[in-house]
């Protein structure tokens, strides 16, 4: 039996959602996210953030989450900055150009970008208006490579918007697993104070499919739906959206499946540690990046699936190792196992 490593979103969800969705399944409901689950959700979200002027939105992904934020927060003539591993630059097929967007990408060795790099990006773009405008700053928390920002790397990156009057943008497709990381000193209520929006994931940390878009800046919010229906996103049967998020919210069900990950994860580096083996990247979230020859790329893949993520030289490659919310213990001992005969 092979073992997957190669996502977190192989499982369905976690049964609590299973058994919501059967006992409301035949309860009648108001549709396009006017439900009581849908409102209730948004209350548990907004207490959580400790803002209760924010808006909550759920959509079905987080291409879908990115597009309309993006395009709805911009003017025609206005682009995204994003860090060179960003999610909106390489995996979502030019959505966001699609829109009539640019991206101006930042190159980054930790997925992380900095006010020094954005301010060069200002600089070179003011040949006024021959060039596109820097309007909203993009990043991924955790990055794309697991790595996570600090309260203070996101607060001087917020002032700095601030006072060069640009978005900020959080994706938070694996936002869970960024908060309970064990060297994070960063809340949910953190980012919500220094964010313009960010996006709750569901998708990858326990729900079947959803996000939850939550916009901080008041002169944002307006007509923000109109966005969302407009592309395609305001289901009819939203209370499938918002029942999910109501069982994640629960009694902090989304952090525990978020820790669950990252413990597990944690466990696997250990391994790799205690067999001299690099990381690409220092992680403690639930993806991890290590260096391996290949013989011993060739060794795991006998029993486990995994993606080579870069090529480092004709010898070794980074692979990408990640856990889910429902990764099995013996999935992890058997993989920690097969490190230990390297």
């Amino acid at each position: 039996m092979k073992y997957s490593f190669k996502n977190d979103y192989s499982e369905g969800c976690h049964p609590n959602i299973l058994k919501a969705l059967l006992e409301t399944n035949e309860h009648q409901q108001n549709g396009y996210g006017l439900d009581d689950y849908s409102i209730e959700a948004q209350n548990l979200i907004k207490k959580n953030i400790k803002n209760y002027d924010a808006k909550v939105y759920f959509v079905s992904g987080g291409t879908q989450a990115n597009i309309i934020v993006i395009s709805a927060f911009l003017r025609p003539h206005e682009c995204v900055i994003s860090a060179d591993l960003g999610h909106i630059l390489n995996n979502e097929t030019a959505a966001i150009e699609a829109t009539g967007h640019k991206i101006i990408s930042i190159p980054t060795e930790d997925g992380k970008i900095n006010p020094k790099q954005i301010q060069d990006i200002i600089d070179t773009h003011q040949n006024k208006p021959h060039q596109v405008k820097p309007k909203l700053v993009y990043i991924s928390n955790s990055t794309e490579i697991g790595t996570t920002y600090s309260k203070n790397e996101l607060q001087i990156l917020s002032d700095f918007c601030m006072e060069n009057e640009l978005y900020l943008f959080m994706d938070g497709a694996r936002l869970g697993n960024a908060i309970m990381a064990e060297n994070t000193d960063l809340s949910l209520e953190d980012i919500a104070k220094y964010t313009d929006a960010f996006y709750l994931g569901g998708t990858k940390n326990g729900a079947l499919l959803g996000e939850a878009i939550i916009i901080n800046n008041k002169n944002l919010q307006p007509e923000f739906d109109f966005h969302i229906k407009q592309k395609g996103a305001l289901l009819a049967k939203g209370r499938l959206l918002g029942i999910q998020f109501l069982e994640l919210m629960k009694d902090n069900l989304y952090f525990q499946l978020a820790k669950k990950a990252n413990n597990h994860a944690m466990k696997i580096k250990e391994a790799f540690a205690n067999k001299g083996i690099f990381f690409y990247t220092e992680n403690f979230t639930n993806q991890l990046f290590p260096i391996l020859n290949l013989a011993q790329i060739e060794s795991l893949a006998e029993n486990f699936d995994f993606y080579v993520w870069k090529k480092i030289d004709e010898q070794n490659s980074v692979i990408r190792i990640i856990t889910s919310w429902q990764t099995q213990d013996i999935a992890v001992e058997q993989l920690t196992n097969k490190i230990q005969e390297f």
